[in-house]
């Protein structure tokens, strides 16, 4: 498949999910606030796709954090129906379908950020680059947080199912190290077949 029908393909499941998700979700105020990074990443993409276009990896990636955020803006993260499938099928203590958003957090934006500093920085592929990867990412989830005690704080009460802690205190420090994880897994896995895409837009430089 051409790259530019892949990319419609993508664009064109993306708005799907979009539409269904926004249709009597549990909690709209809940909804916009999930949705919010697919509103104003999407534009953006769509935009840009000519001038800086991106590699099939990044898109593909990009669309499945998409679709993650938006399902679980429609049920709430606490109340997604994979997740409580996840809860009966390994016997965990609660839904972690938010669980698997921290760690798309970290593993989706690992191979953006990748791709903009092979790109625009003189950096190259090795370990410095893998490092400040992983640092983006972890600077991520860490903004995510506090925008997320922001929310707390403006709209009290309402933004519980926002932050889906589900009564777990050490949420936060599971959302980022999930974030983590996935960033690292995503370095040590995703690089190669990166790197190959990258080459193929005349953008690899490889290590000296």
């Amino acid at each position: 498949m051409k790259s530019s029908n892949r990319n419609r393909a993508l664009l064109a499941i993306v708005c799907a999910v979009l539409i269904w998700s926004g249709i009597a979700p549990a909690e709209r105020m809940t909804w916009w606030l999930e949705v919010f990074p697919v509103l104003i990443g999407a534009p953006i993409l769509m935009l840009t796709h000519r001038r800086f276009p991106l590699t099939p990896l990044a898109y593909l990636l990009l669309s499945i954090h998409a679709v993650i955020l938006m399902v679980g803006g429609h049920y709430t993260y606490a109340q997604v129906p994979l997740g409580f499938w996840m809860q009966d099928a390994f016997d965990l203590s609660r839904n972690h379908y938010d669980r698997i958003g921290h760690f798309a957090q970290g593993f989706v934006p690992a191979v953006l950020a990748r791709e903009i500093l092979i790109r625009l920085s003189p950096l190259r592929a090795g370990t410095w680059l893998s490092f400040l990867v992983v640092c983006v990412c972890l600077a991520i989830s860490a903004f995510y947080e506090m925008i997320e005690w922001w929310v707390a704080e403006l709209a009290g009460i309402a933004a519980e199912s926002f932050l889906a802690t589900q009564g777990d205190v050490w949420d936060t420090q599971w959302d980022m190290f999930l974030a983590l994880c996935g960033a690292v897994i995503a370095v040590l896995v995703l690089s190669r077949t990166h790197d190959r895409q990258l080459a193929r837009l005349g953008f690899f430089q490889p290590a000296p």
